[in-house]
């Protein structure tokens, strides 16, 4: 195996059969910043819903096969450098864009916290190791990243996969607030890449999700709860805004595992497997 990078998440090597394996670690990252603390069982939860979601969805896709707890095998790609948002709820960095006027909602929206919009809209952002920026359609082409006919493909098919998702979370007793999906090339051939879990996408529990209000979650939002209220979200900004790299505080026992708990039972009710 060749060793080719460590992502905020992932371990990434290739095969001398030419596919890419993927080792998921207990890693998490917030804002940008990778934490040194590990989530107990968090890769083994990211590896069986990268599995499953593949095996799952109608869209082709790069996996192979699953190498283990914590280890799946993937076709090598041309990765497409944007990251396909999908939101269907006003949550989260929507909420400032909008009220910075950087983003603009559907007429007659009321603009409340976790409000379910209209229809969910396609907010994609640049691929950053760093820090991933909101980007339009026309910059998109404009910096030829992709072509009108590949984003207008991206666009469908990330707002597809985000309704499939959305149904089966729902059956699940889960809102699917909103998605990231990554997506490369095989010669000319686009298919859904990268891994689909917790760590891509929001879900709230439908008995607990309430307008107005921070929803319980069952996914990394509760780190970014947590980095909010104690001042970590903004200290990483203005360390940005001078120059400076972000440092991740250490994390405590009960929060790590809080958050592995959430992300097992997430597992479990979506698939319905125990795990």
């Amino acid at each position: 195996m060749k060793f080719l990078r460590s992502g905020k998440v992932k371990d990434i090597y290739e095969l001398p059969d030419g596919n890419i394996l993927f080792h998921f670690s207990d890693r998490v990252s917030a804002f940008d910043v990778k934490f040194p603390t590990p989530i107990p069982r968090k890769g083994e939860v990211l590896c069986r819903f990268a599995e499953f979601w593949f095996k799952k969805l109608p869209t082709k896709n790069h996996y192979v096969r699953t190498e283990g707890k914590y280890k799946i095998v993937v076709k090598k790609m041309q990765m497409i450098p944007i990251e396909c948002v999908v939101r269907g709820y006003f949550y989260g960095s929507l909420v400032q864009r909008w009220k910075d006027g950087k983003v603009k909602l559907p007429d007659g929206f009321i603009s409340q916290l976790a409000a379910k919009l209209p229809t969910p809209i396609f907010d994609p952002t640049t691929k950053s190791e760093t820090h991933d920026v909101p980007i339009s359609k026309q910059d998109a082409i404009d910096r030829n990243l992709v072509s009108k006919n590949e984003y207008e493909w991206l666009e469908t098919t990330s707002l597809e996969i985000y309704g499939q998702m959305f149904k089966i979370a729902d059956a699940a007793g889960f809102v699917l607030a909103d998605l990231k999906l990554e997506f490369g090339k095989v010669g000319d051939e686009i298919l859904l890449g990268d891994s689909i879990g917790p760590d891509e996408y929001r879900l709230w529990p439908k008995e607990s999700y309430h307008i107005g209000h921070i929803q319980e979650s069952f996914d990394k939002q509760l780190l970014r709860d947590w980095l909010a209220s104690n001042g970590y979200q903004k200290k990483f900004e203005d360390d940005r805004d001078a120059g400076k790299e972000p440092i991740a505080p250490p994390l405590s026992d009960a929060l790590c595992l809080e958050l592995s708990s959430r992300y097992i039972t997430a597992y479990e009710k979506i698939t319905g497997i125990k795990f």
